[in-house]
């Protein structure tokens, strides 16, 4: 089909996706575009089962319009979002919205073939209480590293030992039979915050910040995910800091934000504080489990106990004046937070905030917000299937599976060369 035909139709599809019952008078206005052409477009939708009738609207003197609507159900999305610890696994209609999702406790270094394998059972179990469900028409995965997104391959993940060059998309679009993309968590709790925060896609420059057992930044720059020529944009867990010089991180190095700041370190600093008696509350809670993790630091900040207080205050401000330095260089108009480090509480937020507004350019701060993600846990989730229905829907992949109706059946798409991420 001729780019600019594929070009008018993923706009007028855009337009029928991000609206409520739209109409022809309104996708015209909204689009641009001649209304012979608009609803030439509506047709080829309509015939391709993409958009259906959603009633009529009200009438403002003539004939009263007719409402249109994707057709959400004509298909599912398949989301994975896998981090350290934990990873949340859905279905989702293709206007994003989430059928069904499961979350479990897990741990990276079990390798590919463990984690990916329990990603596949879940997604059968899903299916299996859901026999509705269309078929699959996408499948999208984030994992806690550095991910080159051309290719969909880990590139030497530090915490994912045994996934370095892991072929995750070929093994996911063989065992659900469609397209897979794979990205970096951060980038997908980014894309989710755009995708479903109206505050944050009206902004459009937007920086997400996770602290969770990793740091990782996502960048939205004028409502566009920012991956960088490689796909490791945003990767603020291993720059270097003064407080951690003498601090061997687990990628290598030494000195790094994560080496300090991160869930790793702040369980690490948990343990020693419980076993020097500096703190009695993570004390007890060592003698009863037998080790002390990030959740645990979080727990006994909130009965109140003073040396767990400090230390994710400790956290924040590390993690504030990085993102100072960034605040500063990239001016964004909102900061969102997430991550289990920060949402377990303000002590976090409070203290990033203050170390911001304090470094920071007064001008990059004059009407910055800095706050906490409001999808909570299923963020990246969130961000896994949009970031399909995103690729999917694109002006040059949609010319190749519409006259089928659907892209199911065609794990290739995601491989296509020459394409730009529609996020």
């Amino acid at each position: 089909m001729p780019s600019e035909r594929m070009d008018s139709l993923a706009a007028v599809l855009a337009a029928i996706r991000g609206g409520s019952g739209i109409t022809q008078p309104q996708l015209t206005q909204q689009v641009g575009l001649g209304r012979s052409v608009v609803a030439a477009r509506i047709a080829e939708l309509e015939s391709a089962g993409l958009v259906a009738s959603a009633g009529m609207a009200p009438s403002t003197g003539g004939r009263a319009p007719r409402q249109l609507r994707l057709r959400a159900e004509a298909g599912v999305v398949v989301g994975a979002d896998i981090g350290a610890t934990h990873m949340n696994i859905g279905v989702a209609d293709l206007a994003g919205r989430l059928l069904a999702h499961v979350h479990e406790v897990m741990d990276i270094a079990d390798g590919p073939e463990v984690v990916l394998g329990r990603v596949e059972q879940i997604v059968d179990e899903v299916f299996a209480a859901h026999p509705e469900a269309g078929e699959v028409w996408g499948v999208g995965i984030g994992v806690p590293g550095p991910v080159e997104f051309a290719s969909g391959l880990p590139v030497a993940p530090p915490i994912m030992p045994g996934w370095d060059g892991y072929p995750i998309r070929e093994r996911m679009s063989r065992r659900f039979g469609a397209p897979t993309w794979v990205d970096n968590d951060v980038n997908l709790l980014a894309l989710g915050e755009l995708r479903s925060n109206p505050v944050a896609a009206a902004d459009a420059d937007v920086l997400f910040v996770k602290v969770g057992t990793g740091i990782g930044a996502g960048l939205v720059s004028g409502g566009r995910l920012h991956r960088g020529a490689n796909g490791c944009a945003g990767d603020i867990g291993h720059v270097a800091v003064a407080e951690a010089e003498n601090v061997i991180c687990r990628c290598g190095n030494s000195g790094c934000l994560e080496a300090i700041a991160g869930g790793a370190a702040l369980a690490r600093e948990g343990r020693r504080l419980a076993e020097s008696g500096g703190s009695p509350v993570m004390a007890e809670m060592l003698a009863a489990k037998g080790s002390i993790g990030a959740e645990d630091v979080s727990l006994a900040a909130e009965r109140g106990d003073p040396a767990a207080r400090a230390l994710l205050a400790q956290s924040g401000r590390l993690v504030g004046g990085t993102l100072a330095t960034l605040v500063s260089f990239y001016n964004p108009a909102l900061v969102v937070l997430g991550g289990g480090v920060v949402l377990s509480g303000d002590h976090v937020l409070a203290a990033v905030r203050e170390a911001v507004y304090r470094r920071s350019l007064p001008l990059a701060t004059r009407t910055l917000r800095i706050e906490f993600s409001t999808l909570g846990e299923v963020a990246g989730l969130s961000g896994a299937v949009h970031l399909v229905l995103d690729e999917l829907f694109s002006p040059h992949r949609l010319a190749h599976w519409l006259p089928r109706s659907s892209p199911a059946g065609s794990p290739e798409l995601a491989s296509l060369e020459g394409i730009a991420s529609a996020a």
